[in-house]
């Protein structure tokens, strides 16, 4: 593997999409009908992303479980479902959110090479909680952190600032993962150095900022930043 990130004392994982995959929620709900379970999940994710931006612009925050529940109830009008169970019980299963297969092994080879390790995400204290615990990986952060320390989503800088000021370490040290091509190009234009992890086959966006690296799992990092034994050989 020829491309490498240089001089990092941390790495820093966005959650939703990155670390936990957003669309097991709606997967493993059998209340969903199976004809509906595609559209439901992608209009869910997509009004939670737009809703976060456009309270940002309209300096309106209210906390990610609160959009979270706004963005499902649009998802549920999109899709004809009525069933109030449907609404609770997904809302319950979003903070038990799957880890994709690699996480837990990426992060252990982090961890073991000295790697400073963290969460940054638009959750909540409470949500990142639970879904850190339901995966079994808290021992292997330093930090999991949440925008509700600045009360602003993702892209604003003021919350990448937040890795560097909790991790004591300057932006350009610290490695930052994103399946969201739009908040890698956030933590860019910040100044971090940049993997993209592009699990669902997306183009690059047009914003003046790109990633360093561009992957299709987790699965290549500690490799790809020297740190195993293979990479080091």
């Amino acid at each position: 593997m020829t491309a490498r990130l240089h001089g990092l004392q941390a790495c820093v994982f966005d959650a939703y999409g990155t670390l936990f995959d957003f669309n097991s929620a709606v997967a493993v709900c059998d209340r969903v009908p199976a004809e509906k379970t595609a559209k439901l999940s992608d209009v869910w994710r997509q009004k939670q992303l737009q809703y976060t931006w456009l309270r940002s612009l309209m300096r309106q925050h209210a906390d990610f479980w609160q959009v979270t529940g706004e963005a499902l109830d649009y998802a549920l009008a999109a899709t004809d479902i009525a069933d109030r169970e449907v609404r609770e019980r997904l809302m319950l299963l979003y903070r038990e959110l799957a880890p994709f297969p690699e996480v837990r092994d990426v992060l252990q080879e982090l961890r073991a090479a000295g790697m400073k390790t963290a969460i940054l995400s638009n959750g909540t204290p409470g949500m990142l909680a639970d879904v850190v615990d339901a995966a079994g990986i808290g021992h292997l952060l330093d930090h999991t952190l949440s925008v509700e320390e600045v009360g602003v989503y993702k892209p604003d800088p003021r919350v990448y600032q937040l890795a560097v000021d909790r991790l004591g370490v300057p932006a350009a040290q610290i490695s930052f993962q994103s399946s969201n091509s739009w908040d890698a190009v956030g933590a860019k234009a910040f100044g971090c150095q940049v993997v993209w992890v592009n699990r669902y086959g997306q183009p690059r966006e047009r914003l003046g900022f790109a990633p360093d690296v561009e992957l299709d799992s987790l699965l290549p990092l500690p490799a790809m930043l020297g740190l195993t034994s293979e990479a080091k050989g």
